[in-house]
This record gives C-alpha cells, sequence and structure tokens, in this order.
C-alpha cells in the first residue's frame, strides 16, 4: 500500500473511529435526570471551548497569524450563524424550540455535527501532509487525532440523545462526521506542501464554528436544564479534561 492510500485510509479511520467512540456514549444513557444531563451538556461545553481555545486557535495562528486566525474564526461564526437560521425556519418557528424540547436538543446536535465535520477537514490535511514526510509521523498523528475526536463524538451525541434519536442512528450520524478527516488527509497528500495560510483559515473557520455552537446553544441550555452550581462545575471540569486531552496526549 502506497503513502497516498495508506495516508487516506489513517485519515479516514482517525475520524471515524474517534468521533464514532464517543458517539456509542449514547447507550449509557438511559433517561437520564435534569441534574445529570445538565453536567453532561456543560461538561461538553467546556471540552468543546478547550479544544478551541488551547488547540485550535493556537495551531491557526502559529501557522497563518493572529489575522488569518482570526478572519477563519468570524467566518466560522458567521456560517454557523446562518445555517441556525435555515435550521430554525425548516423546524418552524422559533417560539416553537422551547428550551429543554426535544427539537431544541435535536437543533443542536446537528449544529455540534456540522461544527464537527468542519473542524475534522483541517485535521485531515494535517494527517495528508503527516504522510508526505515520514510515514511513521502520519500514523502517531493519526493515533492522536483519533483520540481528540473521542470528546468531540460524545459533544455530539448527547443532545441528539436528548433530542429523541435512536442511539444506532446517532452512532452513525457520528461516524459520518469523521469522513471528512479521511477527504482532507487524502487531499493533504496530493497537494504535499499545502498552503500554511489555508490550513490557518481553516483551523479558524473550525474554531469559531465551535465557539458559536458552545457560546449560544450548550451553555444555555444547560443553565435551562438546571440553575444549580452543578453546571457550571460541569463546565468547569470539561474544560480541564479538555485541555488535558490537548496538551497530554
Amino acid at each position: 500500500m502506497n503513502n497516498l492510500m495508506l495516508g487516506t485510509a489513517a485519515g479516514t479511520a482517525a475520524g471515524i473511529i474517534g468521533t464514532g467512540l464517543g458517539g456509542t456514549f449514547v447507550f449509557l444513557l438511559n433517561r437520564p435526570g435534569k441534574r445529570l444531563l445538565s453536567t453532561l451538556l456543560s461538561m461538553s461545553a467546556g471540552l468543546m471551548l478547550a479544544v478551541v481555545c488551547f488547540d485550535l486557535l493556537p495551531r491557526s495562528f502559529e501557522l497563518g497569524g493572529v489575522k488569518t486566525g482570526l478572519l477563519g474564526t468570524a467566518t466560522g461564526v458567521f456560517v454557523i450563524a446562518v445555517l441556525q437560521e435555515i435550521l430554525l425556519r425548516k423546524q418552524g418557528r422559533k417560539q416553537d424550540l422551547k428550551s429543554g424540547s426535544s427539537k431544541q436538543y435535536l437543533h443542536t446536535g446537528i449544529l455540534i455535527g456540522i461544527g464537527i465535520a468542519l473542524h475534522n477537514f483541517p485535521e485531515g490535511l494535517a494527517i495528508g501532509v503527516g504522510f508526505t514526510s515520514f510515514q511513521n509521523f502520519g500514523l502517531g498523528l493519526s493515533l492522536v487525532i483519533a483520540l481528540h475526536d473521542i470528546p468531540e463524538g460524545i459533544v455530539m451525541a448527547t443532545p441528539m440523545r436528548l433530542g429523541g434519536i435512536h442511539p444506532i442512528k446517532i452512532v452513525l450520524a457520528a461516524l459520518l462526521a469523521g469522513i471528512p478527516t479521511g477527504i482532507g488527509a487524502l487531499i493533504g497528500y496530493l497537494l504535499g506542501e499545502i498552503s500554511t495560510v489555508f490550513i490557518s483559515l481553516c483551523l479558524g473557520f473550525a474554531a469559531g464554528a465551535m465557539l458559536y455552537i458552545t457560546c449560544s446553544e450548550l451553555i444555555p441550555e444547560s443553565r435551562d436544564l438546571h440553575r444549580g452550581r452543578i453546571s457550571g462545575a460541569g463546565l468547569i471540569a470539561g474544560v480541564l479534561l479538555g485541555i488535558v486531552i490537548t496538551k497530554f496526549i
């Protein structure tokens, strides 16, 4: 198997296995109470904030500079905001999406899935470029990214389960969200020394998308489910766990 095929396969496997394993978390959610749901959502929000602030944005700034990274971030926020508006109109009036309703959770899960898919593409680019250098480096990078994608699968799965989606369908959706990693790996290998500015824009875009989802969906929904301190504690725990994952795995 040549490096092109191996790189594409490794990228695809990293994305699919990582998010897929995270998606299987839904099988543990069997009629959880509001307190537990609030904690899970706030922890998911903390994980995403950590990934954005300690992984995506620093890498984006390093590759293309602060201006390029912020441009990608602003674009990501704008695009996800537009997609959110489109989803709201398709699912009915905004008033129909009451806080805590199954529709609201489903809407959030879809947005998160889109954000994760966008995030996985530049990760795939990195894997593809890695295989153009040394095979071992590309394989190692694939393993790291697969581990990083597990909590993202959990973040995606939790609100979809609350929205009433069957666990099997949620796992399939998580698997599909990992496919852009393989596409990115193929493109990254074919382009070889791909423009670092382009990768920086992609990473910034993914960061903006995930930041918007976290601040406009996950955190408010967590607070609406349970007003106690556990929501804030879950958010802090998620951030700390995210730091550990992004820095030490």
